[in-house]
């Protein structure tokens, strides 16, 4: 994602900076809240697994895994460390599991709501990096016009990376949170089939994300299925969601 800014390091090097600060900021507070999340309900709910395993804090270090730390810089995708829990050390584990997966992804979305408010509230406008390549040069100029464009800039790549981060959590496909939460809602007789499919999760994930470049970029099925609910989202949170380009 953001190799496609090189170009124009020397004519806007304060948006690439604000760009490379907004992808840091989200991975290490989203990715590392994200996961602080998981811990934080599975602790309450009974389960010590993940303070024994040191995750039950804040500090980015226990939580960022290096390879998916590097492609939300350059990719604008990744991931963490997964938090070790276990769900049956607590009452109910069906119920325990919903609420811990659901944690993470509900931690993203009150980041981006953060990070929106200044722009929802009309005092930045609303800039993302995930745009068009052959506009990056004419959207470098929008975004270096004042400090509060370059604020909208860094917040706004906030709030999508954190939305984005929501919305593929949730998708129901192994080893996402949102396959867990599908798992513990459907009923026992649907979960436990549904439980079982978990080790064709990975494959699948790595289809759909070789499908664009199967296709030559004219299919993407994250895309459509994503899309969607990442701009409902996005317009919720800051008000809008145009120009929005997924690759």
């Amino acid at each position: 994602m953001l190799l496609r800014y090189l170009s124009v390091i020397r004519d806007a090097p304060e948006a690439f900076l604000i760009l490379v600060a907004a992808f840091a900021v989200s991975m290490l507070v989203g990715l590392a809240f994200h996961e602080f999340s998981h811990a934080f309900v599975a602790t309450r709910l009974g389960d010590n697994t993940p303070r024994r395993y040191g995750r039950l804090t804040l500090d980015p270090r226990k939580h960022l895994d290096l390879t998916g730390s590097l492609l939300i810089l350059f990719a604008g995708f990744g991931w963490a460390k997964p938090t070790p829990v276990n769900p049956f050390n607590t009452e109910n584990p069906r119920r325990s599991m919903v609420l811990i997966a659901g944690a993470g992804p509900v931690s993203n979305l009150a980041i981006a709501l953060l990070a929106g408010m200044p722009i929802r509230l009309g005092l930045v406008p609303f800039y993302h990096p995930f745009i068009h390549p052959a506009l990056a040069s004419s959207a470098v100029q929008v975004w270096t016009e004042s400090f509060a464009s370059l604020a909208g800039l860094f917040l706004g790549t906030i709030v999508l990376l954190n939305v984005m981060l929501a919305v593929f959590n949730l998708l129901p496909i192994a080893p996402l949170d949102g396959f867990r939460v599908v798992a513990g809602l459907l009923p026992p007789e649907l979960g436990v089939p549904f439980a079982r499919t978990e080790a064709w999760g990975p494959g699948i994930l790595l289809l759909l994300f070789m499908f664009p470049f199967f296709s030559g970029g004219m299919f993407s099925p994250l895309s459509i299925v994503m899309g969607p609910v990442i701009r409902f989202f996005l317009i919720l949170i800051a008000g809008d969601a145009r120009g929005l380009l997924f690759d």
